[in-house]
């Protein structure tokens, strides 16, 4: 699918325009487009009594689930840019999913970021059995000839299938792709002992490693989680300027007046640095985000051009 490489710019308020006198004056729509117990739900449902509070006007959190976070974000990019309909966006339905098959959105030309909400970092980890007790380890490893490991992944095109592309890329190594029908079944085989490593979302990881049933080698972001400061990047591990992150956000319609932008964006980050929203997050393995909705264009934009670059080195047709 062919990009529009320009980010939506919010609509410049007319002169005399009262806008910040009169935004918000009815309740504001957040579409989560995915399932309720899905991480981009639960922090929207975390911010939104709290934006609710700052605005004056109730935060409603709509779930629209289906087509891989598509429904919901293309329910959105067709509402009127008015700010009364916003929609969670992740890395998934907005970086990725655009660059596998043609969706009824442009991720770039149809929405306006907003704000930055949260990252998850994923977990390199590997079954107890694979001989590496470290990032270096485990690229020797597979670099020998006498070894050829395979990764697990939650799905062809899934970020944790992208994440191990790059790092077969960033370490010139070579691994097989084992995809599943989702995390669950991923971290059950590595449980198993039936794959040998994954790159899997550290809250889904995590009481294994702890368990000692898997060996937590690196975090995909770029510096180390709160949850587990113990487990070095895998940038620290030895593949320098690796980096991979579950993002979540805040996005509009395109054309959404700079005033409204300016508001919800500057409210939002509020939000994520209470001490309150921040402990929470953290606790559920999650990292605050925040800045402002220019760098949070900057993140969408570079995730996109990552993984494109990535997606030219494997076969499509595998994928979809």
């Amino acid at each position: 699918m062919g990009l529009a490489w320009g980010v939506s710019a919010a609509a410049p308020a007319q002169p005399g325009d009262n806008i910040r006198e009169r935004y918000p004056a009815k309740p504001i729509r957040l579409i989560s487009p995915f399932a309720p117990g899905g991480g981009a739900t639960l922090v929207a449902r975390l911010i939104a009594p709290d934006l609710t509070e700052a605005l004056g006007q109730s935060i409603v959190v709509d779930n629209r689930p289906g087509g891989g976070g598509m429904i919901g974000a293309e329910l959105a990019a067709r509402s009127p840019p008015d700010g009364y309909t916003l929609v969670m966006g992740t890395a998934s339905n907005i970086a990725i999913n655009p660059l596998l098959s043609k969706t009824p959105y442009d991720p770039l030309r149809d929405f306006t970021a907003i704000a930055h909400t949260s990252t998850v970092p994923l977990l390199l980890v590997v079954h107890p059995s694979v001989p590496a007790k470290s990032v270096r380890e485990f690229v020797d490893l597979a670099r020998s000839q006498s070894t050829r490991l395979n990764f697990a992944s939650s799905g062809e095109g899934t970020i944790s299938h992208l994440a191990g592309e790059l790092f077969k890329m960033a370490a010139n190594v070579n691994m097989v792709h084992v995809p599943y029908r989702g995390g669950g079944p991923a971290v059950i085989d590595l449980v198993g002992g039936h794959v040998q490593a994954g790159f899997i979302n550290i809250l889904e990881a995590l009481p294994h490693v702890n368990s000692g049933r898997l060996r937590g080698l690196a975090v995909s972001t770029p510096r180390r989680s709160p949850v587990a400061p113990d487990i070095p990047t895998v940038d620290e591990g030895g593949v320098p300027g690796y980096e991979v992150i579950q993002w979540s956000g805040v996005l509009g319609p395109s054309g959404l007046p700079k005033t409204v932008v300016g508001i919800l964006s500057s409210e939002i980050a509020k939000i994520m640095a209470k001490s309150s929203i921040r402990e929470r997050l953290i606790g559920s393995g999650a990292e605050p985000g925040g800045g402002t909705s220019a760098q949070f264009s900057s993140l969408i934009k570079s995730d996109i051009a990552k993984w494109s670059k990535i997606l030219g080195t494997v076969k499509l047709d595998t994928i979809r």
